[in-house]
């Protein structure tokens, strides 16, 4: 019997993912699972780009905003959550579409979790007080000495992110990188990848855009409404981070927004590099026409049978 398939849309914040997504799964009568992990939380709406509701009624989607912010979700339960849906989704589908921009989500779910080793607390525990007394700044920069490979594509103003890369790094002597695509569980499915390619600069021109689309519909007050919890893992985040040093009176609403754009272009910046390491992906331009994509993942297709 054949193997089922997981397309999976890739590529940069503000690409065109969602929309690429739904006109895939429209053509293949199937279901779509986010993998952007910002999307699974419900209180983040305006900020992470969830799909609009009446996208959402076209197709069947999954993990968006399926956890509240103080519930912890790691990528290690989505891998178990999404392999669990995939099983019964394959089940009455041939083909099921994944789409989402994080990729150590991604490879999660195509590849399983890498194997680290066992970190002692108090590793963390001397962490969170440097960073209290240091500032970020300072482990950002151990972590860009000790780890280069992962500082550059890792958010590296995420504290959670970073403490967690320095531990593996103070507990282990290796960089976090080197444990990173070590293991690779074997899968029940055939995996086709597309990536949608842009030049940089209609990247950062559609990021921009999204931004200011943003700021009109709403994020200030959705920020605002989420104050109390600054402070936890999920809301760590672009968009949020920025405007929260807003609403605390550390700087103007325009200032803001030019970090939440800056931010967001380096954000898209990492994603490229992580995902063009991967060389299953398939690349196609953001413009390329509908028709011909579905040729490219055809092809894609025959080459796994």
């Amino acid at each position: 019997m054949a193997l089922k398939t997981l397309l999976v849309v890739a590529g940069a914040t503000g690409i065109g993912k969602t929309a690429l997504a739904i006109k895939l799964a429209l053509h293949y009568e199937t279901e779509i699972l986010s993998a952007d992990s910002r999307q699974f939380f419900a209180e983040m709406n305006i900020g992470t780009a969830v799909p609009a509701p009446e996208e959402l009624q076209m197709v069947p989607h999954h993990f968006i905003q399926h956890k509240n912010i103080q519930e912890p979700y790691s990528v290690g339960d989505f891998e178990r959550d999404a392999l669990a849906l995939l099983e019964q989704l394959f089940k009455v589908h041939d083909l099921v579409i994944m789409v989402g921009g994080s990729g150590l989500y991604i490879d999660a779910v195509l590849y399983g979790m890498d194997s680290f080793p066992k970190i002692d607390p108090s590793v963390r525990e001397a962490l969170n007080k440097d960073l209290e007394l240091q500032g970020l700044g300072s482990l950002q920069e151990e972590l860009t000495n000790a780890d280069p490979d992962y500082a550059q594509k890792v958010d590296i103003q995420n504290p959670q992110r970073v403490l967690r890369a320095l531990e593996v790094w103070r507990a282990s002597g290796k960089p976090y990188s080197s444990y990173l695509g070590r293991k690779k569980n074997a899968r029940s499915f055939n995996a086709v990848i597309v990536g949608i390619d842009a030049e940089r600069a209609v990247i950062y021109k559609r990021i921009n855009e999204r931004v200011d689309k943003m700021m009109e519909a709403g994020l200030l007050t959705e920020v605002e409404s989420l104050k109390e919890y600054k402070d936890l893992n999920a809301l760590q985040t672009v968009g949020y981070k920025e405007l929260f040093k807003h609403v605390e009176g550390h700087c103007t609403l325009e200032q803001a927004v030019e970090e939440i754009k800056k931010n967001s272009r380096r954000f898209a910046k990492r994603q490229g590099t992580w995902f063009r390491k991967n060389k299953s992906i398939v690349w196609v331009p953001h413009n390329m026409p509908f028709n011909l994509i579905l040729e490219r993942i055809a092809q894609e297709m025959n080459k796994n049978r």
